[in-house]
C-alpha cells in the first residue's frame, strides 16, 4: 500500500509540474510575460492525499483579460512597474501609468474588450486531469485484476 501511495504522489508531482511548464509556455507565447512574477508564483505542493498547483491571485485574468471596475490601491504603480518590465519607452512614465490604470478601471483591458479567450491554462488543466486519472488508475488496475483473479479462484 505504501508503494502505491508513493507512486500516486510521484504521478501527481510529475503531472502537476508538466502542467506548470505548459502554462508557463502558453503565458510566454501569448506575450504576457513582463516581470516574471506570475511565472515565479506557480508552484506545486503534493502530500499523501492530493496535489495543488498554486499561482498568483490575478491568474484568472490571463485568459479573459480584466473587465472595468474597482482596481487595487496603487494600481498605477503596478502599471508603472509593468511599463519598466516591458521596456516601454514613454516621456512621462508616472503620467502614462496613471492614465493606463484609469483607462483599465473605466474600460477594462484590450483582451477583455476583444471578447477573445487566450488559452493559457484551461485546456492544459483538462489534459492534466485526464493524464493524472489515467496514470493513477493504472497504478490500481493491477490490484483490481489481482482481486478479480483471486475471487474467481474461490468460486
Amino acid at each position: 500500500m505504501e508503494d502505491r501511495r508513493k507512486d500516486v504522489k510521484d504521478i501527481l508531482n510529475e503531472e502537476l509540474d508538466k502542467l506548470r511548464q505548459r502554462i508557463i509556455e502558453n503565458h510566454i507565447q501569448a506575450g504576457q510575460r513582463a516581470s516574471g512574477r506570475t511565472i515565479k508564483s506557480l508552484h506545486v505542493v503534493v502530500d499523501d492525499n492530493h496535489g495543488v498547483l498554486f499561482g498568483r491571485q490575478v491568474f484568472g485574468v490571463l485568459e479573459t483579460g480584466r473587465g472595468p471596475g474597482k482596481i487595487p490601491k496603487g494600481f498605477y504603480q503596478i502599471i508603472q512597474q509593468w511599463v519598466v518590465d516591458k521596456r516601454i519607452q514613454v516621456e512621462k512614465p508616472k503620467s502614462f501609468a496613471y492614465l493606463v490604470a484609469r483607462k483599465i478601471a473605466n474600460e477594462g483591458t484590450r483582451l477583455y474588450h476583444s471578447g477573445t479567450h487566450e488559452d493559457i491554462y484551461s485546456t492544459s488543466v483538462t489534459q492534466a486531469i485526464r493524464d493524472i486519472m489515467d496514470r493513477v488508475f493504472g497504478v490500481f488496475l493491477n490490484d483490481v485484476q489481482h482481486i478479480n483473479l483471486h475471487s474467481n479462484e474461490d468460486a
